[in-house]
């Protein structure tokens, strides 16, 4: 994701509106490695500036998203997360408390895909691979 600065300039060339509240909202996610909600987002930018509405939240970030500059991110059962960084990565997510980490995968382009009882296995063309790895994160195997 670009820096609060550049943000703000690629919202005027679109002809968005640059709001106090939307300046707020990149300065938050600038380097976010949480993956947060737009619930959890709104709570920690209502702390700072109250009177933000969920609706801006959620607006500016479709907005990135349609930009480029978030991935959303869902992981099946529960809210969309919305992540900052759109390099190549994949994600770890712990069963016991949803905490989302970035992990790097070595050699996912060497994969090789079969296809079982398909007659023509070379049917599909790989866009992109996604990668998640569910299991315990380190606070919550200690507590198990």
């Amino acid at each position: 994701m670009r820096t609060p600065a550049e943000l703000t300039t690629a919202f005027r060339s679109l002809g968005l509106k640059v709001t106090p509240q939307r300046q707020l909202l990149f300065r938050l996610l600038h380097d976010n490695t949480t993956h947060p909600t737009a619930e959890a987002l709104f709570e920690v930018a209502s702390a700072q500036m109250p009177g933000i509405s969920l609706r801006t939240v959620y607006q500016t970030l479709t907005d990135l998203a349609g930009m480029g500059e978030l991935q959303s991110i869902a992981f099946g059962g529960g809210a969309i997360r919305f992540d900052p960084n759109v390099g190549q990565h994949h994600h770890q997510v712990c069963v016991s408390c949803d905490e989302i980490t970035d992990v790097y995968v070595d050699g996912v382009d060497q994969l090789n895909v079969s296809l079982r009882n398909e007659p023509d296995a070379h049917s599909f063309a790989t866009a992109s691979t996604d990668i998640v790895f569910r299991g315990r994160c380190v606070r919550c195997a200690d507590t198990v």
